[in-house]
């Protein structure tokens, strides 16, 4: 174990977890929501530091991210434990787990150290926290993410973008890509797919880490038929990162296949998925993808200026066909694709 950065020690020994937008209130002896931070006697200690579920190295669209180091290889590690309880969850496998601390036993442990030199081995450009949410082991995330800097390689948390602002302002130095998932618009949706509120806060916390940290960010919606496939969501979803991260923010669509609670659902249409795509596009944002549907040609990056393919797409197999830096390689427009780790 190892103890927590951010919390407030309270009387009668109870702390205040601050790393994600819970900020749990944990009586001696009890875990937060996550189940991986528990107070001991008064100390908030991580269960879970450096504890890894999953290790792969992905390709940097797998994430997905588009934009940012397109065709790299990146390192990504997962753990065990929450702080949302999707129903629809693809990797409830370790997500879900009953009792996060007994499974904490049966993982592999990987030092920050050792982190970064299996992604120096491998060949990856980076390093990508993913499979469940990185927030909940943020402490070994910073840790890894300030090494990662020290050798030149990037860093990506993959989200869901339930942390606070004083935490994302700690990790914000060494994190370069911010890939977060806006599930719906909505109260409702929130509270019926992932139990949680304050989800607006998710989109202040983008915001910030676009605005105050430079991060690349790239959202991702899940479109599930009859929760969040309305127009009104869309459009919202849609307006806001036109208005709030930039046009040239990518937006991914992906196609929703029944899981867990809501096996009773039919797979996302593609008609719907179209829909959406051109919704985001008629809000103005220049790079609407579909995810999910491999061969489509909403895969592909098109220059908004021009219409020249500049990434082409099928499935993982990447070809670079017309970039310059971040720009068209034939008209100069700006793609915002990132190449550089910051910092």
């Amino acid at each position: 174990m190892a103890e927590a950065l951010l919390y407030d020690k309270l009387d009668g020994r109870r702390v205040r977890c601050n790393v994600c937008l819970w900020r749990c209130l944990v009586n001696p002896g009890k875990a937060g929501v996550c189940g991986v931070r528990r107070n001991e006697n008064g100390s908030l200690q991580i269960l879970n530091y450096g504890k890894v579920s999953s290790l792969a190295a992905d390709p940097i669209e797998k994430k997905p991210l588009f934009h940012f180091f397109p065709s790299s290889s990146v390192l990504s590690f997962g753990t065990v434990g929450c702080n949302f309880h999707c129903i629809h969850c693809q990797n409830w496998e370790i997500a879900c787990i009953e009792d996060p601390a007994t499974a904490r036993h049966n993982l592999r442990e990987i030092t920050p150290r050792e982190a970064i030199k299996m992604a120096v081995e491998s060949g990856c450009a980076g390093l990508a926290w993913t499979y469940n949410e990185p927030t909940i082991w943020f402490e070994y995330t910073l840790d890894s993410a300030r090494l990662a800097h020290d050798k030149g390689l990037y860093t990506v948390y993959v989200t869901n973008g339930y942390m606070t602002p004083e935490a994302l302002d700690m990790i914000g130095p060494y994190l370069d890509a911010w890939r977060v998932d806006v599930k719906g618009y909505s109260d409702r949706l929130y509270r019926d797919l992932a139990r949680v509120r304050h989800w607006r806060k998710i989109l202040e916390v983008a915001e910030r880490a676009r605005s105050k940290w430079d991060m690349h960010v790239e959202v991702v919606t899940n479109l599930i038929p009859s929760m969040n496939d309305d127009e009104k969501q869309l459009s919202q979803i849609a307006a806001w990162i036109k208005e709030s991260l930039g046009e040239l923010t990518p937006w991914h669509i992906t196609r929703f296949h029944p899981h867990r609670q809501l096996s009773h659902l039919r797979p996302t249409g593609l008609a719907a998925l179209e829909k959406a795509y051109d919704i985001g596009r008629k809000a103005g944002l220049r790079f609407v993808y579909l995810g999910n549907v491999p061969g489509h040609a909403y895969e592909n990056t098109v220059c908004y200026k021009c219409g020249t393919i500049a990434i082409e797409r099928t499935g993982y197999n990447i070809n670079i066909k017309a970039v310059k830096g971040s720009c068209c390689a034939v008209c100069g427009a700006d793609l915002n694709i990132t190449m550089e780790v910051r910092g």
